[in-house]
């Protein structure tokens, strides 16, 4: 088993600002050590993190591939926790490189067709528009939970990059809750940039039902 990372060096206020790691987070970090086998035999060589919070999750991919040359880029709007991403990465000895921004479109044009990894658990809880609007605008805590219709406004502003920043060989890790209408997703990503998908893993977490959906091109899956 590979252990999580190391968050000790989190405070009490960091955790006010930044997502606290939980049933999804963790979820995800199972389909990663599910996947280990087949992410080290790819040997990445980029990988991005959107959203990355409070870095837990590509901390946890480095351990995963071991010693590599893998470049670990991380995206979110929240500037303290692209603070607590690159701290993160320190505290675990896993080199992340941190980038303040929203979603991945400032790297669009440098990472077309680069990205051998990519991580994506967003705020997937159904908000109204406003609000999700609001807690993007705000670039604070909300921006991690509030999702807008459905809980998939801001996932569909990334699911429009998603095959521009994949590699041939790339690979897509999204987390989903069953209320964001998972086999809608699926067959939209097939059918407009011809990413096959499967579900990794899924587990029902209190009152939510977590589900981890991977893509790739259809030749690599």
């Amino acid at each position: 088993m590979i252990p999580t990372p190391d968050l000790s060096h989190l405070t009490r206020h960091d955790l006010e600002q930044v997502y606290d790691p939980a049933e999804d987070t963790f979820l995800l970090l199972d389909a990663l050590e599910q996947e280990a086998e087949a992410l080290r035999k790819e040997r990445p060589l980029i990988c991005l993190e959107v959203g990355s919070g409070s870095g837990c999750v590509s901390a946890f991919l480095g351990k995963v591939l071991g010693q590599s040359s893998s470049l670990y880029l991380c995206t979110d709007i929240n500037k303290h926790a692209t603070h607590c991403t690159l701290a993160t990465g320190k505290q675990n000895k896993i080199p992340l490189d941190p980038v303040t921004c929203s979603l991945a479109r400032p790297l669009l044009s440098r990472l077309r067709h680069a990205v051998d990894v990519l991580l994506f658990n967003p705020p997937y809880v159904p908000t109204d528009t406003d609000e999700a609007s609001s807690a993007q605008g705000s670039a604070d805590i909300a921006g991690s939970w509030a999702g807008g219709a459905d809980g998939m406004e801001i996932t569909n502003r990334l699911l429009q990059d998603v095959e521009c920043l994949l590699s041939p060989r790339g690979r897509f890790y999204l987390v989903a809750l069953r209320q964001n209408n998972v086999p809608s997703i699926r067959s939209r990503m097939l059918e407009d940039f011809g990413l096959t998908s499967q579900v990794v893993i899924e587990r029902r977490a209190g009152r939510e039902y977590l589900i981890i959906i991977r893509f790739a091109r259809a030749t690599s899956s």
